[in-house]
């Protein structure tokens, strides 16, 4: 997505106004809007609880950039990317970044284990159900979505490879350098 055809300017205006549904596919918080192929994420009253655990209202994270990751406590590539979050949150959370890591284990033991192992110091939700998932199309594990601060996800990646983490890290230096 290049600002310079002016595709991106379009795309944060709209994402900035409240979805009206006419060329939305999805529903709250989430809709990839046709014209754009884009996905945005509105800031609304929306929460979603899963088994009583209500995941954050991201529109409350306005003009911060979100680093949204899917995980599952089998998942060898998510036990890479851990440390790598934490790191990420350490370096560049005083600059704008948000965290948020979203579990998709079905048995909350497996997930706390999980948890134990690496101490997190960034935000953890559970989506036993996947609605979550469902909605931003998660299609493996880890999957992570990089939003700006305009709530319009510029990144997705499947999967996480040590390798990897200079390319994420750029792209997040990018959308934190963007007004």
């Amino acid at each position: 997505m290049r600002s310079e055809n002016g595709l991106l300017d379009a795309a944060k205006r709209r994402c900035d106004q409240p979805p009206d549904g006419q060329d939305a596919v999805g529903s709250a918080p989430v809709r990839i809007m046709r014209n754009l192929g884009l996905l945005c994420v509105f800031a609304g009253a929306f929460g979603l609880t899963a088994h009583g655990a209500e995941i954050s209202d991201l529109g409350a994270l306005h003009g911060r950039v979100v680093y949204l990751d899917f995980w599952a406590s089998w998942c060898a590539p998510c036990r890479q990317s851990f440390p790598w979050m934490e790191g990420m949150k350490k370096q560049y959370e005083a600059k704008g970044l948000t965290i948020i890591a979203v579990n998709l284990d079905q048995e909350r033991a497996e997930a706390d284990a999980f948890l134990r192992r690496f101490h997190p110091g960034f935000e953890i939700k559970f989506d036993p159900q996947g609605l979550w998932a469902a909605r931003f199309g998660v299609q493996g594990m880890p999957t992570s979505i990089l939003i700006d601060r305009h709530g319009v996800a510029r990144f997705t990646h499947i999967g996480f490879r040590p390798n990897d983490g200079s390319t994420y890290e750029r792209q997040l230096e990018q959308l934190l350098a963007e007004p």
